[in-house]
C-alpha cells in the first residue's frame, strides 16, 4: 500500500514523522508492504518549521496512484489549501482512497468538501475558526479521531499516532497494530479522551492510586460479571466517589470501559484462537454469543465471524 504525505514549509517535523514512522513500521514489522511518500504542490525542498530542509520531496503526482493520502498537518494561519492539493484531495477521494486530516489537516480536507455535513475534529485552537469558516461540518471536542472510512480527522498533535495506528488495526487487525504500537513504545489503542493506555490498555497512574489497581484488577476478570457496585467496592469508594474518579482517570465511564476492554480481548481471540463464537463471549464477558455479535456490530460495523475471517493471524 502507498500512502502519500502531504509536505509543506513549515511543517513540523513530529507531524511529518507521525505518518511515516507508524505506517513505515507496518513494513519494518514484516506485516505488509506498506511504503509512505512525502509530496508537495510541486517537487523540490521542504522547510521544516525547525529549519530542517527536505530534499527530494516529490511532486504532486505522487499522490495520483497513493491508496492513501494524508495531510498531516496545516499552516497556523488556516491558508486556504492550493488548487493542486484540494484537487489531489478530490481525486484521492473519488477513486476511493481514505484520505486522513491530521490535527490542522483537518482545514484543507474541509476546504476540499470532503466534509460537509460530516462529524470532525481537530487540534481544539482551531475550532472555531473551522465551525466558522464550515458551519455545515459539525465539530466534535470529545474525541481523538473520526473515522468515515473514506475520510478520517484525528486531534491535536499526538491523536494523529492513534488516528494512524486505527488505520493500521482497521486494514491488519489489533495484533498487528499492538506489534506496531510495542516496537514504537506507544499506546496500542485509545478511545476518546481516554489516559495513555500500554499493552494491556491501564493508564500510568501511581500504583498505589485505587484507579489504577481496579483496572489492573478488572482486566485479569473480564470474563465475570463487573457491575459498577462491585467495581466501586472493589476501589474501596463510594459508587459516585467511584464514577468520577473513574472518568477523571480514563475520560468514560466504568461501563463503557468494561466493554470496549471486552471487545479488545475477543477480537485478539478471534484473531488467535479457533474457540467458538460462544466460547469467545463467555471468557469475555459478554454471556452469550447474541451479545457479542450485538456489541461487535456496534462498535465495528461487522460480525465476530467475518472478523475472524478477515484478521485470522494463524498459519494457514
Amino acid at each position: 500500500m502507498k500512502i502519500a504525505v502531504y509536505a509543506f514549509d513549515g511543517a513540523t517535523m513530529f507531524h511529518l514523522a507521525v505518518p511515516q514512522i507508524v505506517f513505515d513500521e507496518v513494513a519494518r514489522q514484516g506485516l505488509a508492504g506498506w511504503k509512505t511518500v512525502l509530496f508537495s504542490d510541486q517537487a523540490g525542498e521542504v522547510t521544516t518549521a525547525e529549519g530542517y530542509r527536505l530534499g527530494e520531496v516529490e511532486g504532486p503526482e505522487a499522490a495520483e496512484a497513493a491508496d492513501v493520502v494524508v495531510v498531516p498537518s496545516w499552516f497556523d494561519d488556516g491558508r486556504v489549501p492550493s488548487d493542486s492539493l484540494r484537487q489531489v484531495l478530490q481525486d484521492a477521494h473519488g477513486r476511493g482512497a481514505p484520505v486522513l486530516g491530521l490535527c490542522l489537516g483537518a482545514i484543507p480536507v474541509a476546504d476540499a468538501g470532503l466534509l460537509a455535513g460530516r462529524r470532525a475534529v481537530t487540534h481544539w485552537q482551531a475550532f472555531d475558526s473551522l465551525a466558522a469558516r464550515h458551519p455545515d461540518v459539525p465539530l466534535d471536542q470529545s474525541v481523538l479521531y473520526i473515522d468515515h472510512g473514506d475520510v478520517l480527522t484525528s486531534a491535536g498533535t499526538a491523536s494523529a499516532l492513534d488516528a494512524c495506528l486505527h488505520l493500521v488495526r482497521a486494514r491488519l487487525g489489533a495484533e498487528a497494530a499492538n506489534q506496531v504500537a510495542r516496537s514504537l513504545v506507544i499506546a496500542p489503542h485509545r478511545e476518546g479522551g481516554q489516559a495513555q493506555y500500554i499493552e494491556r490498555p491501564v493508564p500510568k497512574r501511581a500504583t498505589d492510586d485505587p484507579i489504577s489497581r481496579l483496572l489492573e484488577w478488572a482486566l485479569s476478570r473480564l470474563g465475570e460479571p463487573l457491575t459498577v457496585d462491585l467495581l466501586a467496592a472493589q476501589a474501596h469508594l463510594s459508587r459516585r466517589t467511584f464514577v468520577r474518579a473513574f472518568r477523571a482517570a480514563t475520560g468514560t465511564t466504568p461501563a463503557a470501559w468494561i466493554r470496549a476492554r471486552r471487545l479488545d480481548a475477543a477480537r485478539r481471540l478471534l484473531e488467535t484462537t479457533d474457540l467458538s463464537i460462544e466460547q469467545v463471549a463467555t471468557d469475555c464477558g459478554f454471556g452469550n454469543a447474541v451479545t457479542l455479535r450485538q456489541n461487535f456490530a456496534a462498535v465495528f460495523s461487522t460480525t465476530p465471524t467475518e472478523y475472524r475471517r478477515r484478521f485470522d493471524t494463524r498459519a494457514g
